[in-house]
Parts: structure tokens; sequence; C-alpha cells
């Protein structure tokens, strides 16, 4: 009986994704870590566990997300989930929500399009990125994420100069266990901050849902992928509905100034330096006294 249901299993599925309208819907829970010990002026006084544990209670609205991807057989819309997004409240939300949200990603596998539609300072921009096939390598390890039968494919990544969650603080010395740090591997993003270069990204994909698609910028593999691990962050799809009985237009997104991604990761670089000068200004004022 065995291969007989794993056959109608098959032309089930094959039926159900060669439908003209086929459109599928995914739910994804984005959650990233972070290393309390990069907060605080280094050389300064250690922060409390009871501070640390306040500041990741209010980023926890920003750490933690719900994503929804409508997808079809070559195209997709990834956004935040508009009934779960948190309000900005306190003082570090109020600023993330100043530089702006994940806003809403658009790809299209086919045509090889990618769009993302997103606000910086309380300004709207297209930004697209140069849509090359991922060269994942593909791996015969795997494992059962609801439903779905997982197979696991790794990948090496840029890393997006812009993603806060790989930062970590520079150490004083250039050495680690009595090996000399390689400073080629690492990108200085200030005098006490540094990320590195590339990261292994780890993705979960099936094969039963036969989309070249995922969350966010992540496609290119012979399944929806249902998992990624990406330094630390975690994104990990929890619902997914075939052909719902309320479908959504997949279309590009067009508001905006439209800018490459070196653009406006230029525009990012410049503006929070900007902001680091200023701060920097401000507390050399508060420091040095205003009388004369």
């Amino acid at each position: 009986m065995k291969p007989l249901f794993t056959f109608i299993l098959i032309l089930v599925t094959i039926t159900v994704f060669s439908q003209k309208d086929f459109q599928g819907k995914a739910t994804y829970m984005s959650k990233t870590t972070m290393d309390m010990n990069n907060f605080g002026r280094p050389g300064g006084p250690q922060m409390t566990e009871a501070r640390k544990k306040q500041i990741a209670e209010r980023m926890k609205s920003m750490l933690e997300k719900t994503f929804i991807l409508t997808f079809d057989k070559i195209s997709s819309i990834y956004k935040e989930d508009a009934k779960l997004a948190a309000p900005t409240a306190g003082g570090g939300s109020r600023f993330m929500g100043m530089m702006g949200g994940s806003g809403i990603k658009y790809k299209n596998t086919k045509d090889k399009v990618a769009l993302e539609s997103t606000e910086f300072f309380g300004k709207k921009f297209l930004v697209s990125d140069e849509m090359k096939t991922p060269e994942w390598e593909l791996g015969s390890e795997t494992k059962q994420i609801g439903n779905y039968t997982c197979f696991k494919a790794t990948l090496v990544k840029e890393v997006d100069p812009l993603d806060f969650a790989n930062m970590r603080r520079r150490r004083d010395d250039d050495k680690k266990d009595g090996v000399k740090k390689d400073s080629s591997k690492v990108i200085k993003v200030s005098e006490e901050i540094e990320m590195p270069k590339q990261i292994v990204v780890t993705a979960w994909y099936t094969p039963q849902i036969p989309v070249s698609n995922g969350p966010g910028e992540y496609w290119g593999l012979p399944g929806l992928i249902l998992e990624i691990n990406s330094g630390r962050t975690t994104i990990l799809c929890t619902e997914i509905v075939i052909n719902p009985s309320e479908k959504e237009a997949i279309k590009a997104p067009t508001k905006g100034k439209k800018i490459n991604r070196e653009e406006y990761t230029i525009t990012v670089k410049k503006k929070m330096e900007e902001m680091r000068e200023m701060f920097r200004n401000r507390r050399g004022r508060g420091n040095g006294g205003g009388r004369h």
C-alpha cells in the first residue's frame, strides 16, 4: 500500500502545482539573538544582568517578527504581518521606526527581478538587487518540519554591511587562543565594532512544494525553503496554506526613489555616520561643559 500511497501523493502534488492560478501563503517566524556584551562603552563598567535584560526586552519587537510569503510558481511578495507588527514604543524602538521598517520584498525567479520597497528616515526607496542564482551546496541530510520532509542545503554568503545582527565588538588584541586574527575576514564598522565578511547560511527546503522560492532574499533550491539559519537569525515556517480562498495579487512594487543596493547601502552608511558624529559632538559638549 505504501508505494500506491506515494504514487497518489505525487499525482495530487503535480495536479495542485500545475494549476494556472496556483498560489501559496507561508507564515515565517524570524528571531534574532543579540550578544549583550556588545553594548556599553569600551573600557567602561560592565553592564549589569538586570540592565541587559531590560535592553533585550525593549528590543524584542525588533528582533522577533512574523512575516508572510505569498508566492506562485515564479514570483513572491515577502512582508511583515501587519496584524502582528508591534507599535513603535520606547527609545530604541522609536529610533528603529524612524530608521525604517523591513518593507516589502518582491522576487521573480524567472525574469531575475528582485525589488525591495522600504523607508529610511521618512524617505521611500525602491531598491533593486542583482539576482544571481545562489550557489547552494545540496546535502543528503533530512528533517521534518510540520508535514513536510526537508533537505539541507548550505551557502557561503557575503554579509550585508547593514545587517546589525552580525556586528560585534572589536577586541583590543588581535590574537585569540594564540592565533593571529585575519583582518581580511572582517569589516571594520567603526573603531569599536566589526563584522565578518562572509557567513555560512543553512537552508531546509521541501521538494513537496516545488517552487524555487523562500523567505526574504533566499531562493534557488528545488523546493520551497521552510527554514533559514543565518548568523544570529533563524527564520522558520510555521504555517502553509496552498491555494487560499482569498488570493493576493503578486505585483512588483513601484513606489519610492529607484536605487540599486550598492547606492542604498552608501546612502544609509552616510546618514549613520552623520548621526554618529552628531552624538559624538553632543557627548563632547556635555563632557566639556558649556561655560567659558
